[in-house]
């Protein structure tokens, strides 16, 4: 490749939607939240110089809503007041041991942090099994939504649409599986909407 040569775009399947922005792009974490470059540069910024902010706002005449609790110096930070906190790279976890109504034994780990639950995660040696495929993604998806809401309640990790789409999306394990089914509807509502599949068509039911 010569220098003059444009540098490739990665690969469609190794992007995703960007929480912040909304555009496809390769994510980084941060605090919960994937973003792409340009969100998370945004993002160190504004948690890292609230005092700037607030100054340059103030001369250019922009809103700037400070948070109610200021830094150790009394300066404002925009994201002081609710801010989430870090997921650790590493977290104790518990494992239990279950069984379903035809005996099938599952596995659920529980992350902790602080004493509270933040991550669930569901496993079977029989995650091959062909039979058990729709209720493995079933489960997955279950688990996802509910690590998602447990970053909310114990993290303040903040929910949306499109996070509630992505945990979806990462759950299917096959095409047409129900959560494949559920990113089709509800990607509709999503910014910028995705228009309807030949299997996907509106069903309204007549109120008389």
């Amino acid at each position: 490749m010569t220098p003059s040569d444009p540098t490739p775009a990665p690969p469609a399947h190794s992007r995703e939607i960007c929480d912040g922005c909304g555009r496809q792009a390769i994510l980084h974490d941060m605090q919960g939240n994937e973003f792409c470059d340009s969100c998370q540069q945004m993002a160190t910024i504004v948690r890292d110089n609230g005092p700037l902010l607030h100054r340059i706002c103030t001369l250019i005449h922009a809103p700037f809503h400070p948070a109610h609790n200021a830094d150790a110096g009394g300066n404002p930070s925009p994201c002081s007041a609710n801010a989430p906190l870090e997921l650790p790279e590493v977290m104790d976890a518990v494992r239990y041991r279950t069984r379903d109504r035809e005996l099938n034994t599952w596995y659920v780990s529980v992350s902790e942090l602080q004493g509270n639950p933040v991550e669930i995660f569901a496993s079977t040696a029989f995650d091959r099994d062909h039979h058990l495929q729709s209720r493995i993604s079933n489960l997955t998806t279950i688990t996802r939504l509910v690590s998602l809401i447990l970053r909310h309640v114990f993290l303040g990790e903040v929910l949306n649409l499109e996070k509630t789409i992505k945990q979806l999306r990462r759950s299917s394990r096959q095409q047409n599986d129900l959560p494949d089914m559920l990113v089709k509807v509800l990607s509709r509502y999503a910014s910028p909407a995705e228009t309807l599949t030949d299997d996907l068509v509106e069903d309204h039911d007549d109120i008389g």
